[in-house]
């Protein structure tokens, strides 16, 4: 779970709360997504909260998620490195029997269909660096481009313990560069380094507890739910400066982007 600030209780959001971001994993995969909807339900109904979104593959969201839950939904963020299905297939992104971008697109009109501002995430690596989006992007016309450079967390993604590894999906900076100058174009384009990416984020994991990424790797705090928001929020590692740099803050509510649907 990736927050922009503490936590889904009454009392931490009256500390300042004001998004929040389901992430995963997969965060669908729970009750076909009905415990994510009736999640996103309370942020909005129960807390009020002016930002409430979801970062998917997309791979388990039915047409029925948006009609039951829609209407609470500021933002979808759909996770997509490639537009060339074999290179989706490649670095783990293939779907089976689905095609990734044609599932793309049909989330795409349900998000316009049902009134829920559409964000693209795509992670630059190794086998996609060379890769010329825009015409695709225009195309499907996101809110934002979130565009990161492959990051490594040891025991994440790096190292011995590691859950999988992705030293082979590493690329430079310079690298880096290269696709954002290829993309410069693209209006919705916010790049993230990995120095923005790092530390710059707010993340709680199903325990509650802050993740601390400024050591290479998510070192967590003692949960929210035992200590409070202002005690754990000092383990949190958080960079504020580099959360306002990186673009951290913008019009995240679908009430005030004012988007033609």
């Amino acid at each position: 779970m990736l927050l922009s600030a503490p936590s889904p209780h009454r009392q931490h959001w009256s500390l300042g709360m004001e998004k929040i971001n389901f992430s995963g994993g997969e965060p669908f995969i729970h009750d076909r997504g009905e415990y994510l909807g009736k999640l996103v339900r309370f942020c909005k109904e129960e807390l009020g909260l002016p930002s409430v979104s979801i970062v998917s593959n997309g791979s388990l969201i039915r047409e029925r998620w948006f009609q039951n839950y829609g209407e609470y939904l500021d933002i979808l963020a759909i996770s997509c490195d490639s537009f060339d299905e074999q290179v989706n297939v490649l670095i783990g992104r293939g779907q089976g029997k689905k095609n990734h971008v044609e599932n793309l697109q049909k989330l795409r009109a349900w998000c316009r269909e049902y009134r829920v501002a559409f964000k693209i995430n795509s992670v630059i690596n190794r086998f996609n660096v060379d890769e010329d989006m825009r015409e695709q992007i225009k195309a499907l016309n996101p809110v934002r481009w979130k565009v990161f450079q492959c990051l490594l967390i040891e025991g994440e993604n790096s190292g011995d313990d590691a859950l999988r590894e992705a030293q082979q999906f590493v690329i430079s900076d310079e690298e880096f560069e290269g696709f954002l100058d290829r993309h410069k174009e693209v209006s919705c384009l916010v790049p993230e380094s990995n120095q923005k990416m790092k530390d710059s984020y707010l993340i709680l994991d199903e325990y509650m507890r802050f993740l601390n990424c400024q050591n290479g790797r998510k070192d967590p705090s003692k949960s929210i739910l035992d200590v409070g928001v202002e005690e754990a929020i000092k383990f949190s590692g958080f960079d504020e400066k580099m959360f306002l740099k990186r673009g951290g803050k913008y019009v995240w509510s679908k009430a005030d982007l004012k988007l033609d649907w």
